[in-house]
């Protein structure tokens, strides 16, 4: 059992699809280690059908999902986070609030998949890619040794899962 469970937060300008994405992913698989939550600095109050369509068919949960703004997490009471990644190039360059607690962040943007054009398959398609790159970016944050390693070198790790495959900004200028 670990020493604490962890809050981590998924910031998108939209939060309809891939921070939704991040959080059910992370909920699954790091149940009892973590728990995820996902916001938006521009909530479109919807969550995207085909992110829920993409949960259920990887077997996680696609229900209880709201699409809300970050500001709920920098209130008084809210949850105070451990980590806050960005999964989204806008959400990265835009002015946050004051978190509590000084949690660790890093950029881990993927192209948006609600923004795909085309045909349903080439939109699902997407959507299975971002969740793709995503399970694949939590995954490794899971493998770190989180009570055991010093700031600096989380904060490199952070930084060198958000360069994994289907990184939206190059790790030089994501630095």
């Amino acid at each position: 059992m670990p020493d604490r469970i962890y809050n981590v937060l998924f910031l998108c300008t939209g939060n309809s699809a891939r921070s939704i994405l991040a959080e059910a992913i992370l909920n699954a698989e790091g149940k009892g280690r973590f728990k995820a939550y996902s916001a938006g600095s521009y909530p479109k109050g919807t969550v995207h059908p085909l992110a829920l369509r993409e949960l259920s068919a990887l077997g996680y949960p696609s229900t209880g999902f709201t699409s809300k703004s970050w500001d709920v997490f920098a209130a008084d009471g809210a949850p105070q986070m451990d980590f806050i990644f960005t999964v989204c190039d806008n959400a990265a360059g835009e002015a946050c609030p004051v978190w509590l607690g000084h949690p660790m962040t890093a950029h881990w943007g993927v192209e948006d998949p609600a923004a795909v054009e085309g045909s349903e398959f080439e939109k699902e398609r997407a959507f299975s890619q971002a969740a793709r790159f995503l399970k694949n970016r939590i995954t490794a944050f899971l493998a770190l040794p989180h009570s055991s390693i010093d700031k600096l070198a989380m904060e490199t790790h952070l930084r060198q899962i958000g360069a994994m495959e289907g990184a939206t900004i190059s790790p030089a200028k994501a630095g």
